[in-house]
């Protein structure tokens, strides 16, 4: 079986490609044992070096698996997606369910494990949340992300389009900036690594979607009071290390987030973002 030639550069992307392309086309099906180095080489015109390198990039993507005195085995067809390539296609909908398990444990360690600078640390965002959404909603509960940021007499900033204050730098975005913070410290509070990088690889696709939520539904029709209550109960309630109330709270707030994408965003469809 005849390969074909390579080009003089870059010979490693190269035969990586070539042998993605038989993977993929079905030449090698998952299961396969790949020929050898040697082989390798000799159908692709190219070193043993550079086939062993084009073999770890493979590896790498999640295609290829050495077996120590065995050879390299086809393990998928297809590349595996980065997992934050992969949160950013998943749908609205799913982003949340996930969340919710996510956090929710975080709240229960949290209200465990919390020492008082998480206390005061929580204290403060929420206090830093409850001013961003009086700049959204106003004391008397008017949607203000309407008014645009400045204006720069070209249409870029001032009033007039329902996004403006919901982009960068306006009301909208400032509001779901501090929500986020507040939940990120909540999850610092619970001292568990792995909880924390998997919310730090959340975070800003939950950023984008809560920016869509704005746009999705009518958030003082969801929620009158902007989840103020609920945030303060949960703060509390790791403040006076309550687990089982902490997760409770949490997971009602999120619950009727859920409850508002399922009416709106049916399971499914693509991200509105």
């Amino acid at each position: 079986m005849a390969l074909g030639s390579l080009r003089p550069s870059p010979l490693v992307e190269q035969a990586a490609e070539r042998l993605r392309e038989q993977i993929t086309g079905g030449q090698w099906p998952v299961g396969t044992k790949l020929p050898g180095e040697t082989t390798l080489a000799t159908l692709l015109g190219v070193g043993r070096s550079t086939v062993r390198e084009a073999l770890r990039a493979l590896a790498g993507a999640g295609m290829v698996r050495t077996r120590q005195g065995a050879g390299v085995f086809v393990i998928a067809d297809r590349p595996v997606q980065d997992w934050p390539a992969r949160l950013r296609r998943a749908a609205l909908a799913d982003v949340y369910e996930v969340r919710a398990m996510l956090e929710v444990q975080a709240a229960r360690l949290a209200a465990v494990r919390r020492r008082p600078e998480d206390v005061a640390a929580l204290r403060t965002a929420l206090t830093v949340r409850t001013a961003a959404a009086d700049d959204v909603y106003g004391a008397d509960g008017t949607d203000r992300t309407d008014e645009g940021g400045d204006g720069d007499g070209s249409g870029n900033g001032g009033g007039g389009n329902g996004n403006r204050g919901r982009a960068a730098g306006g009301p909208g975005a400032a509001f779901i900036d501090a929500d986020i913070a507040l939940h990120t410290a909540v999850v610092a509070a619970a001292y568990n690594p792995v909880l924390t990088d998997l919310f730090a690889e959340f975070a800003p696709v939950l950023r984008e979607n809560m920016l869509a939520l704005l746009d999705l539904m009518d958030v003082r029709t969801h929620d009158e009071e902007h989840g103020e209550a609920a945030h303060a109960a949960l703060v509390e309630a790791i403040a006076a290390g309550e687990p089982d109330l902490a997760a409770r709270v949490l997971r009602d707030e999120l619950s009727t987030t859920q409850a508002h994408l399922r009416d709106r965003h049916p399971h499914g469809e693509d991200d509105p973002s």
